[in-house]
């Protein structure tokens, strides 16, 4: 009821606020009344290894009673709002310290149909090498995911979230501290809602943080996908890398906004963002905003940028000239400017089943993709 409580004393978000400027909170909220915490039920979540066989010693998912501690960095409305929807629904995967497989783990979230939400808590600990893959798929209407939680020190860690629920609106919030030393590519591969908001946010607050924030989302018909990322360097010697993908088709609109902050005493850091759209069509809009805060002058570098731009019809020519129809060839170029992130993501297993899903989402899409 605290979460509640405090949601419902905050004013809406304006297009002032960076955050919303693209996609105004009352069109996520799941009813559309602000003023309203609807009761939702959980999402069904199990965990499994890639091949579908079950975790090793070392790993434990289990029901908990959801909490939300103190996340300055993150925004108010919404996780007062996910933590208020989450109160029955929190779950917390543990990995012990130490823990090596080479073997990715499969956590599956099923919406079903309707509303639900689900608050994962992420207990890393330190010196684990890991791949997670986070999968959310069904139909439900509306989805709300909010992920919290720490990456233990020393810890080598492919964090990759999935976005593959049928329709509807998924809101997902994350924020994630990573430890002292820790390695982590952190993963978003998004298509299928009507319309996603997901921020994502990652503290480095400890000497040599290395993190990769890499996505590839595939917008198609109407879609709305909007993505703000922030990545915060709080400690000496830390390292961010930035790259985001999207191919928008039909008239689909993606948005990207990115902002590092680079805070006084962070001496040594390295930053870096780059965002690269495709559009497929006349009526795709693509929106790409990177923004830098530097607070400190010994950096190493900190630098973004962005760029749009439609298929290749040279290379289009060149696909069809060898024997692929119009259909296959735009499939083609798509897949490939969509795996420049997936490649980056993880080892060749998780690389692989990465290839299939959006093998398979691209011949579901079909003609939504295109003109």
């Amino acid at each position: 009821m605290q979460s509640a409580a405090e949601y419902l004393s905050l004013s809406e978000p304006d297009r002032s606020n960076h955050l919303w400027r693209y996609t105004p909170w009352r069109r996520v909220h799941p009813t559309g009344d602000i003023s309203e915490v609807p009761e939702m039920k959980s999402a069904e979540v199990s965990i499994t290894k890639l091949d579908g066989s079950p975790v090793s010693e070392g790993v434990v998912l289990e029901k908990v009673k959801s909490s939300i501690g103190d996340f300055p960095e993150s925004d108010p409305v919404t996780l007062s709002f996910l933590g208020a929807v989450t109160t029955a629904s929190g779950w917390n995967i543990k990995v012990d310290s130490g823990f090596n497989t080479d073997m990715p783990l499969l956590l599956d979230i099923d919406t079903g149909q309707g509303t639900s939400a689900v608050h994962l808590s992420l207990d890393i600990g330190s010196l684990s090498e890991l791949e997670l893959i986070t999968r959310v798929r069904g139909s439900g209407k509306w989805f709300g995911l909010l992920r919290t939680g720490e990456i233990g020190a020393g810890s080598v860690m492919n964090d990759i979230v999935v976005g593959h629920m049928q329709r509807g609106t998924m809101l997902r919030v994350d924020s994630v501290n990573i430890g002292r030393d820790a390695q982590v590519r952190a993963g978003t591969v998004s298509s299928g809602t009507e319309r996603t908001k997901a921020d994502l946010r990652y503290l480095m607050g400890e000497i040599g943080g290395n993190v990769r924030v890499l996505g590839s989302i595939l917008g198609a018909g109407s879609m709305h996908l909007d993505h703000h990322i922030e990545i915060h360097h709080d400690a000496p010697e830390t390292f961010s890398r930035l790259s985001w993908h999207s191919a928008c088709g039909g008239d689909s609109k993606t948005v990207g906004t990115g902002m590092l902050k680079v805070m006084d005493g962070s001496k040594g850091a390295d930053a870096a963002q780059i965002f690269h759209n495709l559009l497929l069509s006349d009526d795709a809009e693509a929106d790409s905003i990177p923004e830098l805060e530097v607070l400190e002058h010994e950096v190493v570098g900190c630098g973004h940028g962005t760029a749009n731009g439609p298929l290749d019809d040279d290379q289009l020519f060149y696909l069809q000239a060898r024997g692929l129809d119009p259909s296959e060839a735009r499939s083609v170029l798509i897949a490939a400017f969509l795996n420049s992130t997936l490649s980056e993501m993880g080892s060749e297993a998780l690389h692989d089943w990465l290839i299939i899903l959006l093998s398979t989402e691209l011949e579901r899409l079909g003609s939504s993709v295109g003109n």
